[in-house]
């Protein structure tokens, strides 16, 4: 199998999973519980990217200027500070500490 047909096949997948979700009718999506989930699951997947584009590096773990950055950042966050400024704050201390010849 090559890597074009993996693609393809894997495509087609997600088109029809994402079509197949048109054919669940509002009631079902209009409760509490389907919507609770839903908006959790989106989270949760962005937090799993976060973390692996954070700490991966091909099949083991690299703890470099990142990590501090996004620690930074889920600080600022929490502090409700805007995003313009929690970017720049994270960019800043990745980029002094890979200055420093840390990361």
């Amino acid at each position: 199998m090559t890597m074009w047909l993996i693609v393809i096949i894997a495509s087609l997948a997600c088109l029809s999973l994402k079509l197949a979700g048109y054919l669940v009718p509002s009631s079902v999506l209009d409760r509490p519980t389907p919507a609770r989930i839903a908006n959790l699951l989106t989270v949760a997947l962005l937090s799993a990217l976060v973390g692996v584009q954070t700490l991966g590096h091909g099949v083991g773990l690299e703890f470099d200027a990142r990590v501090p950055a996004v620690l930074v950042a889920v600080v600022l966050f929490a502090l409700r500070v805007p995003f313009v400024v929690v970017v720049v704050a994270a960019a800043a201390t990745a980029a002094l500490i890979r200055l420093s010849g840390w990361g």
